[in-house]
């Protein structure tokens, strides 16, 4: 009997929802920085087995949405709520599980198996987990409750062999040579703008947002063009940086990070153009792909 189903994941930013789900999946499909709001689209990631295939599901890092292009995020993560067969929940030993009640009330009445992901294990101490375990169970009595560390790849294989035991009997949702339901311009738009997350502070990362104009593929190479867009004319200069210096360091290591992606040589050419409305207007969101529906 052949299994498959949506497995969700949903948890607040900086919980390591990312770095989970590289892990599960095996390939780098969702970035995965120390910044918080590092995810900002629904990301799915196949995996495909001889009897099952598992459809796992990355969302925005849930959080009070503070202008329009945080609503968008919120609505991917509420999305996933609603056509899970399993959900993982995950926090960590740090955070505070009561700042977010309005979702967890939601996760609450759940029909499907929540399991609840307690992640960075490695960064507390038997008495300190014991403690946020009990206090997890009184928030979420029907979840089950699975100690990790995704960094360390420590209960992965243990939560892997538990989601396939609770995967309902379905023929497979995908391709069984599918890895993804995202085309080769989002990963490149999300690999640039990981880059940037990295590279810049403060504010810039969250202001930018990135568009792959261009993406010819032959044989042996691949030649992009994308824009970088930033909210105003002082951080078009800080992305460029003096004598383009800043711009040239996220395109070189852009393009190392995707030629290790696709596995072929690439010719990549970034531009950076102001468009101020951008994170506030949902016509210019709705262009960037930020829609749920």
């Amino acid at each position: 009997m052949h299994k498959a189903g949506f497995v969700n994941i949903v948890g607040n930013p900086n919980v390591g929802k990312s770095t989970l789900m590289n892990q599960l999946v095996g390939e780098r499909i969702s970035i995965a920085t120390f910044k918080a709001q590092t995810t900002r689209h629904r990301i799915m990631g196949i995996v495909n087995t001889d009897d099952c295939q598992i459809v796992f599901s990355d969302t925005p890092g849930v959080l009070k949405p503070n202008y329009k292009l945080q609503e968008s995020m919120l609505a991917f993560s509420e999305s996933a709520l609603q056509d899970a067969d399993i959900l993982l929940y995950v926090t960590d030993v740090v955070e505070n599980p009561e700042k977010n009640m309005d979702f967890l009330e939601k996760v609450q009445k759940m029909k499907i198996p929540v399991l609840l992901l307690i992640n960075k294990i490695d960064e507390s101490n038997q008495n300190k987990l014991g403690d946020i375990v009990e206090h997890w169970h009184s928030l979420l009595p029907n979840a089950e409750i699975l100690p990790i560390s995704a960094k360390n790849k420590f209960g992965i294989d243990m939560l892997l062999k538990r989601i396939k035991e609770l995967l309902p009997d379905s023929p497979p949702y995908f391709d069984k040579e599918q890895l993804t339901d995202k085309p080769a311009r989002f990963f490149v738009s999300e690999i640039i703008r990981e880059k940037i997350l990295l590279y810049y502070d403060k504010e810039i990362p969250y202001s930018v947002e990135v568009r792959v104009e261009r993406f010819k593929e032959d044989e042996k190479h691949i030649r992009i063009n994308a824009v970088i867009y930033v909210e105003r004319d002082s951080q078009k200069g800080i992305v460029i940086g003096h004598q383009g210096y800043a711009l040239k360091k996220v395109n070189t290591e852009a393009r190392k990070t995707l030629e290790k992606f696709f596995g072929k040589p690439i010719y990549l050419e970034t531009f950076v153009k102001v468009d101020k409305d951008w994170r506030s207007s949902q016509k210019e969101l709705d262009s960037f792909g930020y829609n749920p529906e």
